[in-house]
């Protein structure tokens, strides 16, 4: 099956306001700019969105965010996008705060069809107890925060039951694609990529670049093109523009 569209445009064609995504990347490295981008063109809007992060504010998901395109955001780090932590101070954005790598298992329990599971992780503290401001009004005090979750014991343990992520879409970008869905991720882009390709009920793949079935050999593939429902293949120039989330240097020694 030819899952190759003509156009990030028409890829993200039928993505209606209010819907859920799932967005690939870890800071501003492996992030899907080109669909995030058509998304930002299209007018959508109401948007909940689960993401390690939401960009910068200049770039990826931040451009969405800058424009009030985005409710609520499931994430585990804030980070340099001082437009988010701006919003979500101020009661305009919701925010759902996740251990990492938590928010990593959610994500593939939901491509997986496992509805929750039991961690370690956050046992003890308010992940667990409840009480993460999700929500603040406009006076600062916390409107919504997080429920307490189930905690049960396993060999003398506490473990704390997380429930799964599934989403309407995943947006995810790909170092090599073929036109059955099948992904190749370059080094530390395959971060959350192919976790959020997972748990988008319909997922779009933009790739660097596109070959024919048979090309990529089956052991380099790190997504299978079942979870893959549409492919964009991105021009060279797309394809090269990629951005540094904070560039450290020092001066050059004699």
């Amino acid at each position: 099956m030819d899952k190759v569209v003509p156009s990030a445009a028409e890829a993200v064609a039928d993505i209606p306001d209010n819907a859920s995504l799932a967005v690939g990347g870890f800071g501003l490295c492996g992030i899907p700019s080109v669909l995030i981008q058509a998304l930002l063109a299209k007018g959508v809007t109401g948007l909940s969105v689960t993401s390690n992060n939401c960009g910068v504010d200049d770039w990826g998901l931040g451009l969405l965010l800058r424009e009030k395109r985005i409710v609520r955001m499931t994430s585990s780090y804030v980070g340099e996008n001082k437009e988010f932590a701006r919003q979500y101070l101020s009661g305009e954005l919701e925010v759902e705060l996740t251990p990492q790598g938590t928010l990593a298992e959610r994500l593939r329990a939901g491509g997986s069809g496992i509805p929750a599971f039991y961690t370690r992780t956050g046992v003890g503290t308010q992940v667990a107890d409840g009480g993460v401001p999700w929500r603040y009004d406009d006076a600062g005090n916390v409107a919504v925060a997080s429920p307490a979750k189930e905690v049960r014991q396993f060999d003398g343990l506490d473990y704390v039951l997380e429930q799964a992520i599934v989403t309407d879409f995943g947006l995810v970008r790909a170092w090599k694609g073929d036109r059955h869905g099948n992904l190749v991720f370059r080094d530390s882009a395959q971060n959350f990529n192919p976790l959020c390709a997972m748990a988008g009920k319909v997922s779009i793949a933009e790739v660097e670049e596109l070959v024919e079935p048979g090309e990529l050999a089956p052991g380099e593939i790190h997504l299978p093109g079942i979870f893959v429902q549409r492919v964009v293949a991105l021009t060279p120039e797309q394809a090269a523009e990629k951005r540094i989330e904070r560039r450290t240097v020092r001066t050059k020694e004699a």
